[in-house]
């Protein structure tokens, strides 16, 4: 029997697959929880529907995360540190404080998680900064360590 799963089941399937079951175990179980819907014309037609407008989504989601990961790679923000005595910088720079530079001086809106800084930015200079613009698309983008 074909069932329209509702929600993810362990060892079944995820929520919107078409799934076939036995007519016992998806009547009792599945359909009786709540979990899933039989397997009519219109329940299958309709996850069919779904399943592509989700795959639509995402597809547009990842041509518009190439855009601007394409857009990012001309980007080099400066960011300016205080430095103490000896030309040492007083803390760090930190995923924030290059969000905010990217934001002020490029007008665009980096989420600071998706900066990923393998070491903290402590000397002055260029230093390349990976930044994870969807899940499988990164980029590199320039940060310019400047003192104040």
């Amino acid at each position: 029997m074909k069932v329209v799963l509702l929600e993810d089941v362990k060892k079944v399937g995820k929520k919107g697959e078409i799934v076939e079951l036995s007519e016992a175990y998806a009547r009792n179980v599945i359909i009786k929880k709540g979990l899933g819907l039989e397997g009519t014309a219109t329940n299958i037609n309709n996850a069919k529907q779904k399943q592509a407008s989700t795959e639509h989504k995402k597809a547009v989601a990842n041509d518009e995360a190439k855009i601007l990961a394409s857009q990012l790679t001309k980007v080099e923000a400066t960011v300016k540190v205080k430095m103490g005595d000896g030309g040492r910088v007083f803390g760090s720079v930190t995923a924030k404080d290059i969000s905010e530079a990217v934001l002020a001086q490029y007008k665009v809106e980096l989420d600071k998680k998706k900066i990923e800084i393998k070491e903290p930015l402590k000397t002055l200079g260029v230093h390349d900064v990976l930044v994870r613009v969807h899940p499988e698309i990164t980029t590199t983008i320039k940060v310019n360590v400047v003192a104040e």
